[in-house]
C-alpha cells in the first residue's frame, strides 16, 4: 500500500484515544473526580482533539500557547496555528476542579479526562481583535469568545468515548481512516473542500476545476456548530449526497465531515481550516471568495493573502485560490473575472437571502444556480417536509 501523500502538521498524527484497560481504568477513578459539563462547542473541540484532527495539539491550550497564537498565529514550538484552542469555564466550576477533570456529557456520560496543567484569565478583547480583527459582539465568533466562562483550562486530554449518537457516524472518518482510504485508491494528490453550505453550482465549479488537477477530492462539509440562521447539516448532507449521485465520478471523491466548529475568523480560519484538512491526508485546499467570513468584517481575498504572510515551507498543504465565480448567460458557462469578458447584468448571482426567500415560497432557484436535485431537497427542508 503507497505511503501517505502528506504527513500530518507537526509530522504526527495526535491519537488521545485510550485503549481498553486506560478505559476501564478511568472509569472506575472517574467517581472520585471533579466533573464538568461540555456543551456542543466543546465536545467538538474534544473529539477534534482526540482524533488528531487538530494535530500537533494534544490538549487544550495553556497561557503561553494560547498568547503564541492570538499574538503571533504559531505554537510556541514554531509550527503555524492561527485559533485558539481553549476550555473556558466560569470562576465558580474553576474552584471545584482538582488536578484531574472528568468530562462529561450534557447526560453524564463521561466522555474524557482532563489533566489539568494550569488555569488562566484570558484577554477576550484582545483575542477578538487579533483573531477575529474585531471586537464587536455582533460578530458570531466575537460573540462566542465574549459569552464564554472567564477562566480558561489547560491540559492534555485522555478521550474514553464519543458521545452517543453522534450524526453521521457513516460519513464520520477521522483523520486516520480518510488517510487510509486515500491509500487504498492509490490517491496521491487529494484537494479538500470546506463547506458549511450546501454546495451550489459555483462551489462544484471550483470543486471540479481543482479536480482536473489531482487524483481525487475530499468533500469535507463542517457539521460543529455554526450559526442559527446557517442550514442544518442534515439538509446540507442530502444535497451533498444527491449531488454526488448525479454530477460527480463516485471513484474520485470521498464525502466526510468535519466536526469542528465554525468560528466566522474569516483570513485566520481559513488557514485553520487548510492545516486541519491536511491532518486529514490533503495536500491541496480550495479557498474561495471570503471564505469563512461573516458580514463585512473581512476583505473579499483576504482568506488568499493571508497564506502569504508565512515562509515557504511552514504550512505544507497547498491552496488552490479562486476568485467569484458566476454563471455568464452570455458565454453559456460557469466563468470567473479572470475569464469572462462580459457586464455583471450577464451573470447569475444571487443572493443569500434572496435563495432563502425562493425556497421559503416553493421557488426552485435558476438551474444556473443550483442543481435541481439540490433546490428540492432544500424546498422540502424550508417547508418542513
Amino acid at each position: 500500500m503507497p505511503a501517505d501523500a502528506i504527513a500530518p502538521h507537526g509530522g504526527r498524527l495526535v491519537d488521545r484515544m485510550a485503549n481498553e484497560p486506560e478505559r476501564e481504568a478511568w472509569d472506575e477513578k472517574a467517581g472520585g473526580l471533579a466533573s464538568l459539563t461540555m456543551d456542543a462547542r466543546k465536545r467538538a473541540n474534544l473529539e477534534m482533539i482526540a482524533i488528531g484532527g487538530y494535530s500537533p495539539l494534544e490538549g487544550f491550550m495553556n497561557e503561553k500557547e494560547y498568547l503564541s497564537v492570538v499574538e503571533d498565529m504559531h505554537l510556541p514550538a514554531g509550527a503555524v496555528w492561527p485559533i485558539p484552542v481553549t476550555l473556558p469555564v466560569t470562576d465558580d466550576e474553576r474552584s471545584g476542579l482538582g488536578d484531574e477533570v472528568a468530562l462529561r456529557d450534557e447526560d453524564g456520560t463521561l466522555l474524557a479526562v482532563l489533566h489539568v496543567s494550569e488555569s488562566y484569565k484570558p484577554d477576550k478583547e484582545r483575542e477578538a481583535e487579533k483573531v477575529y480583527r474585531t471586537s464587536d459582539p455582533t460578530h458570531p465568533g466575537v460573540a462566542a469568545v465574549l459569552g464564554s466562562g472567564d477562566t480558561y483550562l489547560a491540559g492534555q486530554i485522555t478521550m474514553l468515548r464519543h458521545p452517543a449518537g453522534l450524526p453521521f457516524n457513516r460519513q464520520r472518518l477521522s483523520p486516520e481512516a480518510t488517510r487510509a482510504a486515500f491509500r487504498e485508491r492509490g490517491w496521491e494528490t487529494i484537494v479538500a473542500f470546506q463547506t458549511r453550505n450546501p454546495v451550489h453550482r459555483a462551489h462544484e465549479y471550483l470543486q471540479k476545476c481543482a479536480m482536473e488537477m489531482v487524483d481525487g477530492l475530499l468533500l469535507h462539509p463542517l457539521v460543529g456548530e455554526t450559526k442559527d440562521d446557517d442550514i442544518p447539516a442534515e439538509v446540507r448532507m442530502r444535497c451533498y449526497e444527491v449531488l454526488l449521485e448525479n454530477y460527480y465520478p463516485s471513484d474520485r471523491v470521498l464525502l466526510s465531515v468535519l466536526p469542528a466548529n465554525m468560528h466566522y475568523a474569516g483570513p485566520r480560519e481559513a488557514v485553520f481550516h487548510a492545516l486541519m484538512r491536511q491532518n486529514y491526508g490533503c495536500t491541496h485546499f480550495i479557498v474561495g471568495r471570503d471564505h469563512a467570513g461573516v458580514g463585512t468584517y473581512y476583505g473579499t481575498y483576504d482568506a488568499q493573502l493571508i497564506f502569504k504572510e508565512f515562509s515557504p515551507g511552514e504550512i505544507a498543504i497547498t491552496p488552490i485560490n479562486y476568485e467569484h465565480t458566476f454563471f455568464c448567460t452570455v458565454c453559456q458557462g460557469m466563468a470567473s473575472s479572470k475569464s469572462c469578458p462580459h457586464d455583471k447584468e450577464n451573470h447569475v448571482f444571487l443572493s443569500g437571502t434572496k435563495v432563502r426567500q425562493m425556497l421559503q415560497e416553493g421557488t426552485p432557484p435558476p438551474p444556473e444556480f443550483s442543481r435541481p436535485e439540490v433546490a428540492e431537497v432544500l424546498i422540502e427542508a424550508s417547508r418542513g417536509d
